[in-house]
């Protein structure tokens, strides 16, 4: 409650000056006035529903409204810049002199390979993994409902399937780490039979295993005692109150082999609905002999979302994130060449998650080898989110990253899921736009060399020439030398 002090303090003085000009002196009303005015303005900001910062904080939240143009939101595709840009441009998206007239409809991905017999099509951008625990109950619901009006998909994260997240009748990629959340037996194991019944849901139309995550590759998942409330113990089945410690790997698999295997058969349990894994990329010979592990079963999944080492995350052990794997542009080019060399690219979509804000920088994503991107922290800031970095604290003064009810209670659901969706729509709009200012509708028809970086000062190359790109098949034909000290050690029965 000692954020509500400054209102009780301002009301008190204001009551005390109007006491005194009444039975002292008229000149007391100077001070009086402003007083009042400031009471009458903080008990607005109380019951007022469009601000949930305001809500929370009266009168004193409104003193970061002044420097809000400067900080770091996500971009309106319907904004107009005036005199230009003002960034270096050490890196930029070719234009072409016979752009075309941009898609009506944005074009969506189908994801499902041959052994998915419930393929969905997925938007250019999408609500990436942020599980109900790390973001309150409100901000779940209103980026589901959010995604429901604009028809792109929430992935829940590793935190489990709460009510939050199927009461907005949004689509919903359900996210697996390696604590199980949602589908965990008492001894924290896989429990078969919850998944089955949980996964033939109709708002879940994807399945996704988390291997890691870009901000704490290697660590699992951490969510902080302060956060762990009644609700999110029983949803995790996990103490109220105490740290929730995700384990660092699956105990269902051990090899590359297992883990296609087992993804496999999650994709039989979910009633042949998409199924893929997500991992922030360290070792390319550990990706390899999942590759390996690929063709050796004649299996693969419906997609891989590649997570930058760039992202983000609630409560991440200090100096993992930026630090350990690989960052988003060189992880994307490793799986989409790795997979393209094993000839299996065709059946295995690829998303992009690590900070994605503009239709930029999906374009360039998607230049890269992504065909679909999925977005956190932009996402988070188009439901309310301040940035006031305290996430892992319980106390969030927007009701976005909290468990505290009163916090919480701040945040306008409708309000809020509609800023989501026009978040969303202006983005990718924004980025077909672009596509056709570059002379390409479709996707699939941006390569490598529509993406240019300066290497140096009066030298640019594009990406075709930067980077080394494989031919489809090209590992099992015959390895480049740079490839193949890799490929051979890319073992199916272990992890390289």
């Amino acid at each position: 409650m000692r954020r509500y002090l400054p209102l009780l303090l301002v009301c008190l003085l204001a009551a005390a000056a109007t006491a005194a000009s009444s039975a002292r002196s008229p000149w007391w009303w100077i001070a009086a006035g402003p007083l009042l005015a400031s009471a009458c303005l903080g008990g607005w900001d109380l019951l007022q529903r469009r601000r949930s910062v305001l809500r929370n904080h009266p009168l004193v939240g409104r003193l970061r409204y002044p420097s809000e143009p400067v900080r770091v939101r996500p971009a309106s595709g319907g904004a107009r810049e005036p005199f230009g840009g003002d960034r270096d441009v050490d890196e930029y998206l070719v234009p072409s002199l016979r752009p075309v007239e941009p898609a009506e409809e944005p074009p969506r991905v189908r994801v499902g390979g041959p052994d998915c017999s419930q393929p969905y099509d997925m938007a250019l951008l999408n609500v990436s993994a942020m599980s109900f625990g790390a973001l309150s109950s409100r901000a779940v619901l209103a980026l589901n409902r959010g995604a429901a009006l604009g028809r792109f998909a929430q992935d829940t994260g590793e935190g489990g399937l709460s009510e939050h997240h199927l009461r907005g009748g949004g689509d919903l990629v359900w996210e697996i780490g390696t604590g199980y959340f949602g589908c965990r037996d008492a001894d924290g194991g896989f429990d078969a039979r919850e998944f089955a019944d949980k996964a033939a849901l109709p708002e879940v139309r994807c399945v996704s295993l988390k291997l890691s995550q870009g901000a704490a590759p290697g660590s699992g998942g951490t969510l902080p005692g302060v956060k762990v409330s009644a609700e999110i113990a029983r949803e995790r089945k996990v103490p109220v109150g105490e740290t929730v410690m995700s384990p660092p790997c699956h105990r269902v698999f051990s090899t590359a082999r297992e883990l296609v295997l087992f993804l496999a058969r999650l994709r039989e349990l979910a009633g042949g609905k998409p199924t893929g894994f997500k991992l922030c990329v360290g070792s390319r010979r550990e990706f390899l002999a999942v590759c390996a592990a690929m063709v050796a079963e004649g299996l693969t999944p419906d997609f891989v979302v590649v997570d930058g080492s760039e992202g983000g995350t609630g409560a991440g052990p200090a100096g993992f994130a930026g630090h350990l794997g690989m960052p988003l542009t060189e992880g994307l080019i490793t799986v989409h060449n790795a997979l393209l060399g094993v000839g299996l690219r065709d059946r295995v979509r690829i998303g992009a998650s690590g900070r994605i804000a503009t239709g930029s920088d999906i374009v360039t994503r998607l230049a890269q080898g992504a065909d679909y991107t999925n977005a956190a922290r932009a996402m988070m800031r188009a439901v309310g989110c301040v940035g006031a970095l305290r996430c892992h604290t319980g106390t969030c003064p927007s009701g976005v990253a909290t468990q505290d009810p009163l916090r919480v209670r701040a945040l306008n659901v409708a309000d809020q899921a509609r800023r989501v969706r026009r978040y969303q729509w202006e983005t990718v709009r924004d980025a077909v736009r672009i596509m056709a200012a570059m002379g390409v509708r479709e996707p699939a028809e941006l390569t490598p060399g529509h993406l240019v970086r300066r290497t140096r000062p009066g030298a640019c190359r594009s990406y075709a020439e930067l980077y080394e790109w494989l031919a489809p098949g090209e590992l099992l034909a015959g390895p480049p030398q740079t490839w193949e000290a890799d490929w051979k050690a890319a073992d199916p029965d272990g992890f390289g």
